[in-house]
């Protein structure tokens, strides 16, 4: 069975636990996923103070996940410690907002918007389009309004929240939106397929991520 290790940035369990659950789904046979939270921060990283903060403990884990498995997958939209793991590691390491604005960007071709919920997060998340060289296909992000953690405490809120602003990027041209954030999982894939462009779900696109360069390095 081939590994691959499942990094939650924030430090809630029940997040992980979620996370994993996508991303099991999302894996082809013969390969399964593990999960690892991290054990100091928020439940929910929400401005740029907690983010750097995540690099750390994404850090942490790594340095004590061992070496059974064959890819890592940090799952906080901020993509924290992404450098710091790739030059530590030999294996694939994806980042959700890397991976899924990869996807989203269809190589270049397509204009990708982000939804999300924290307005704290918006110039790191615009730094994530500007290092996988996409600015120019980015049509930027737009917000729900209140409180993000409390928005997300309440799913059907949170989702009919982030619907309300995968409209508004498509209003600015989008081509494909993103829903930016793993805690935000569950969200994601309930808003799939309701909108006139592809909604693309975060986790699933870093799984495809690693398998597709675990498949170019076999």
């Amino acid at each position: 069975m081939t590994e691959i290790l499942l990094i939650n940035p924030n430090a809630s369990e029940a997040t992980t636990a979620m996370m994993v659950e996508i991303a099991a789904a999302n894996l082809p046979p013969g390969f399964s996923v593990r999960g690892a939270t991290a054990r100091r921060g928020p439940t929910m990283i929400v401005n740029e103070t907690e983010l750097a903060a995540a690099s750390n403990e994404v850090m942490d884990v790594v340095r004590g996940a061992g070496a059974s498995h064959a890819a890592i997958i940090i799952s906080a939209f901020g993509d924290p410690g992404i450098e710091r793991v790739r030059a530590h590691v030999r294996v694939p390491v994806a980042g959700i907002a890397e991976s899924s604005m990869l996807e989203a960007s269809a190589g270049g071709t397509r204009r990708f918007g982000v939804a999300t919920v924290t307005p704290d997060l918006v110039a790191a998340i615009d730094g994530r389009a500007a290092s996988a060289g996409l600015r120019g296909m980015y049509t930027g992000i737009r917000l729900t309004d209140g409180d993000p953690r409390a928005l997300a405490a309440e799913p059907d809120r949170l989702t009919a929240a982030l619907g309300v602003a995968v409209q508004r990027c498509i209003d600015d041209g989008a081509e494909a939106v993103i829903i930016g954030g793993g805690p935000l999982g569950q969200a994601a894939l309930a808003l799939a397929g309701r909108f006139s462009v592809p909604v693309i779900a975060p986790i699933p696109a870093a799984v495809r991520y690693v398998l597709e360069q675990l498949k170019q390095h076999m």
